[in-house]
């Protein structure tokens, strides 16, 4: 049996998976798609110490593991499908009815990312409508492409489609940015960006791909229909939480609730990440809620041998 099982490898679980390793417990890490989760997926992240240049997403998502694994922590590439919280084991069902157990268990099972719920978007996804820029920025250049959303995020991915597009239009619901003022500094400086203030998109059209927009201005009412090669979508997130609802406590938007020490309701329990409710969702705090959530079990397993 393990130790220590974390669900998620996202940032807050790799860091989680570094101390809980380095303090001698027995941990496993699975990650359902790829490391570094949200982080993997941003071209540039400057605001995590000690990179004064900022350092690609994908790169400080391989640090993290890497530091990981050689302090010892295992990985295993599998959805869990079912947790059973309760009880002295925890244990992770995976397809099939496998079974990962451990002595303590740490969600950092993060968030996905928010749509806006057209008729046409999940049929678009993939053909134009995206949600993930630096994933997929390099398959549209020369194209008109289009951001929705006002934040960090939003900005970030309307700068780096800059790299490519033709053009990048910039679609806000309200009249001003809420992206920090050196993003919005270098959006309004850019000439291939077009910002559409007090605007929503509210129909998507296209056979095979997506071909054009429609957006409405929220104060006026009028419509404009432009034509569109792609659609980043960059409106927040969803927790990932639903595996562990009616298990432990969430909060209204479905948060997971935990006290300074990431301990949740259930002994052995931890949460970290972008899963917890909190007031700031970055990077380095889902690191430091990690460090803490690993911290905290071990000093659980060393309590159970005493």
């Amino acid at each position: 049996m393990l130790d220590c099982l974390i669900i998620g490898g996202g940032p807050a679980g790799l860091t989680a998976a570094l101390y809980a390793a380095r303090g001698g417990l027995d941990t496993l890490v699975l990650e359902k798609t790829f490391a570094g989760g949200q982080a993997a997926t941003t071209s540039l992240i400057e605001n995590y110490p000690g990179f004064p240049k900022g350092v690609e997403g994908p790169e400080l998502a391989m640090l993290l593991q890497s530091q990981a694994e050689a302090m010892g922590a295992k990985f295993e590439y599998a959805q869990a499908e079912r947790l059973e919280l309760n009880g002295p084991v925890k244990a992770a069902i995976l397809p099939g009815g496998e079974r990962r157990e451990a002595r303590s268990l740490i969600l950092a099972l993060g968030a996905e990312p928010r749509t806006l719920g057209l008729a046409d978007e999940a049929r678009l996804r993939g053909r134009g409508v995206s949600y993930c820029a630096t994933c997929d920025g390099a398959f549209f250049k020369d194209k008109e492409v289009f951001v929705v959303g006002g934040g960090d995020t939003a900005a970030e991915d309307a700068l780096f489609l800059t790299r490519f597009a033709a053009r990048v239009h910039l679609v806000h619901r309200r009249d001003a940015l809420r992206a920090a003022r050196v993003l919005q500094k270098r959006i309004f400086a850019h000439p291939k960006i077009v910002l559409h203030w007090d605007s929503v998109v509210t129909a998507l059209s296209g056979d095979t791909r997506l071909e054009k927009i429609t957006l409405q201005n929220r104060k006026t009412g009028a419509e404009q229909t432009l034509p569109a090669d792609g659609l980043f979508v960059a409106i927040g997130t969803i927790p990932q939480t639903e595996i562990v609802r009616g298990q432990l406590a969430l909060d209204e938007a479905g948060y997971i609730l935990a006290d300074d020490h990431m301990r949740t309701e259930i002994p052995g329990v931890f949460a970290a990440g972008d899963a917890l409710q909190k007031p700031l969702r970055q990077i380095v705090t889902a690191a430091a809620d990690g460090a803490v959530a690993g911290w905290q079990a071990e000093s659980y397993i060393g309590e159970l041998e005493d």
